[in-house]
Order: structure tokens, then C-alpha cells, then sequence
């Protein structure tokens, strides 16, 4: 069993294997749904980092080396053998995704079919999270980490009201924001496979032109969807048939300089 799915691998064909990294104080409980959106021929793999969970126990990882080092460990048979794969991460998990297949191209392996990032700025550009004016601080005191994280739909009503639930959502979140500056830390390197990009067309902790910058980070084919919603679009229904559609359009864009951005 791999310690890093929430999901058991089929034994079977797989079509293309759809590794989800989640964002910051979330876990693979972010990608419920998403078998059913997808599309066929795709199966979806949620990544659930440590800390959060089926894996409350076990420490969080704020080191980003030591992650992908870690993945590439508990899922490296997944990740060469014949079947493709690609990647897809939300906020923080697009980074997560991002620095991940940069240390498998750099290690030898066979690099993802596409890295897709939703609701993040590029890694070559300052996150206005992590270090703008109103940047969320791991250490600031829980009122403001609530408070910074910007809309309405951040924390769900529910967990609002559970006081013991919060802290150990904003515990997690506090990881994953030291995590967020490791994996930023590094210089941006070019994927040697397609990037596409997803934006919030109401985010407001990320524009769409950061999101867009994406487009520097890749040798082959780039492509932009702005859909509707705020910061965490990922719990809509609308993104993941988008993402079902970017992966079969790969086969006409991989290679390509850049088609256009496609809006809604």
C-alpha cells in the first residue's frame, strides 16, 4: 500500500493515472467527486501528505526536499511504468506538483504527461500569501490566520463552530505555509512536458495574471482556463470536467508553443 494515497491504485490498466495534491490545511478529502467529473479514461489518485486525516498521527512535513524525495519513494513504480500520468495541485499542491516532477526530470525518471496548478502564483513570482503586506504568518495568532485567508469560503461554516476542529485545521495550515516557503525557495526550472493553469476568476489571494505566469514554466505546450470562483474553486463542479478536458486535448497542444487561453 502506498502510504501517500488516500485510494488504492487499480491492478489493472489505469488509462492515465491523475495524481491531486491538496491545498494548505486540507487533504485528498479536497478531490471527492472528482472520479465521477474527470471523464473516462482517467483515474484519480488523491496524494494525502501527512498530518491530516487518515494520517492525523503522523508529522507534518514542512521540508520540501524531503517530500518529493518521500513521494518518489512511495510511488515511483507507479510513476514508470508504461501507463502515463500527470499531476494535478491546488494552491500549495501546485507546488507540490510542480517540484515533484522538476526532481523527476532532474533524477531520471519519466517526467508526467502534464503538470496542471489551480489558484497559484507561478513559482518564479513572490506569493503575495506567503509575503505581501497581508501574508499569512505560521505564527500569527488563529484570528488572523482565519482572517487572511480572504473569502467566505476558506473555512467551512461548520468547522467554524467547532473550536477543537479549527485548531487542528489552522495546526496543519500552519505546517503547510512553512512547507509552501521551502517548496518556493528553489529557482524555477522549465517542465519538459505541458503546464496548464487554472484560475479563480474571483480569487482574491491570487490573480489570474499569476496564475497565467505558468506559462514560463514549461518547454512545451501551455494553456490558461479562467473559471468561476473564488480561491478555492477546487470544491466546484466545474473544475474537474475541466481538467478532464485538458487531458484529452494533450495530444494537440503537447509540443506546441502555446495555444490560447480559454476563459470560463
Amino acid at each position: 500500500m502506498h502510504r501517500y494515497l488516500a485510494v488504492r491504485p487499480p491492478a489493472g490498466p489505469a488509462g492515465i493515472r491523475l495524481f491531486c495534491f491538496h491545498h494548505a490545511g486540507a487533504g485528498a478529502m479536497s478531490f471527492a467527486g472528482w472520479r465521477r467529473s474527470v471523464g473516462p479514461g482517467v483515474t484519480v489518485l488523491p496524494v494525502r501528505l501527512p498530518g491530516r486525516e487518515a494520517r492525523l498521527r503522523e508529522a507534518r512535513i514542512t521540508d520540501g526536499d524531503r517530500l518529493v524525495r518521500e513521494l518518489t519513494d512511495d510511488l515511483g513504480e507507479l510513476l514508470d511504468g508504461p501507463e502515463p500520468y500527470a499531476f494535478y495541485g491546488h494552491s500549495l499542491g501546485a507546488m507540490v506538483a510542480y517540484r515533484f516532477a522538476e526532481h523527476l526530470v532532474r533524477t531520471g525518471h519519466r517526467p508526467p504527461l502534464m503538470v496542471m496548478a489551480g489558484a497559484s502564483p507561478a513559482p518564479q513570482l513572490p506569493s503575495a500569501v506567503l509575503d505581501g503586506p497581508g501574508a499569512l504568518l505560521p505564527d500569527a495568532p488563529d484570528e488572523d490566520l482565519v482572517k487572511g485567508l480572504g473569502d467566505e469560503d476558506s473555512l467551512p461554516p461548520q468547522l467554524l463552530e467547532r473550536p477543537g476542529w479549527l485548531a487542528m485545521t489552522l495546526d496543519t495550515l500552519r505546517a503547510d505555509l512553512r512547507l509552501a516557503r521551502s517548496l518556493r525557495s528553489a529557482p524555477m526550472v522549465a517542465l519538459p512536458c505541458p503546464v496548464a493553469a487554472f484560475a479563480g476568476a474571483d480569487d482574491q489571494l491570487v490573480s489570474p495574471a499569476e496564475v497565467a505566469a505558468w506559462e514560463h514554466c514549461t518547454t512545451a505546450g501551455f494553456r490558461l482556463w479562467t473559471l468561476p470562483g473564488a480561491h478555492f474553486f477546487v470544491r466546484g463542479a466545474e473544475l474537474p470536467r475541466r481538467v478532464g478536458e485538458a487531458l484529452n486535448v494533450e495530444s494537440v497542444f503537447a509540443g506546441a508553443p502555446q495555444l490560447p487561453p480559454v476563459a470560463g
